[in-house]
């Protein structure tokens, strides 16, 4: 009989939750709902700021209208995805979206991604608590594991994952293809047991006191997550 060296731990008491819905949830700066055919228009006018290069690493998109970014609802549906609006509390504009996919109730395992963020929500207040929001509500269900996942070569993506304390576990070599490219995946996750320290990260660099008064930050997250991280990666790229 195997001994306890051979095999995974036990989950005494760990039972599987129910499967991932499209939430509502205030924070201090942003507001997530579930994405609907009204919220498509003032999305695509947030995100036309951005340009296509938003689109670069995504299956999906650039679109020329907001009829046509309707696909993202269709491919929502037809993929199992679960797509939320990110609204700027402070102007009441949508200004991106994210989703829950991948969604694993039966291994309390799911993926936060599609992420599209106008440039007024890249490196905001609102675009991470957003991130706190989701990963918040899915260990609070009872979730065992919140997955991040890129193209390889998307630097940005992967210094945010890094950022947001996911730790990276590898990089899945010609996963997919995507708008006829190659695509390598870069992996991360965030576990219950990883989550405790995360979420005081999160909480500690979202409080008002962590801000100037011209709003810019005092100690930035990746300070207080790098530490946290397993594995951590070198740097990439500047």
């Amino acid at each position: 009989m195997p001994d306890s060296d051979t095999l995974g731990r036990p989950l005494d008491g760990w039972t599987a939750p129910a499967p991932l819905q499209a939430i509502t949830a205030e924070g201090r700066y942003c507001r997530l709902e579930p994405l609907t055919r009204q919220g498509i228009e003032p999305l695509f006018r947030s995100l036309a700021a951005g340009g296509a290069a938003l689109w670069t690493y995504l299956p999906i998109g650039p679109y020329a209208g907001p009829e046509d970014m309707m696909a993202i609802l269709a491919m929502a549906a037809a993929q199992g995805w679960k797509p939320l609006a990110v609204t700027d509390r402070a102007s009441g504009a949508v200004s991106g979206t994210l989703s829950f996919m991948r969604i694993d109730a039966a291994n309390g395992s799911a993926e936060i991604g599609a992420v599209i963020f106008s440039p007024h929500m890249q490196k905001s207040r609102i675009g991470t608590e957003a991130i706190y929001l989701m990963m918040r509500h899915m260990f609070e269900a009872g979730y065992r594991r919140c997955e991040w996942k890129c193209d390889a070569l998307n630097a940005a993506s992967r210094r945010a994952a890094l950022r947001y304390g996911f730790s990276p576990e590898g990089v899945f070599r010609q996963a997919a293809v995507v708008k006829g490219r190659n695509r390598d995946t870069a992996w991360f996750a965030c576990t219950d047991g990883d989550w405790p320290a995360v979420k005081a990260a999160f909480e500690t660099w979202l409080a008002p006191g962590n801000f100037d008064a011209d709003g810019r930050q005092k100690q930035p997250l990746s300070a207080l997550t790098r530490p946290l991280l397993h594995r951590p990666e070198a740097p990439i790229g500047v």
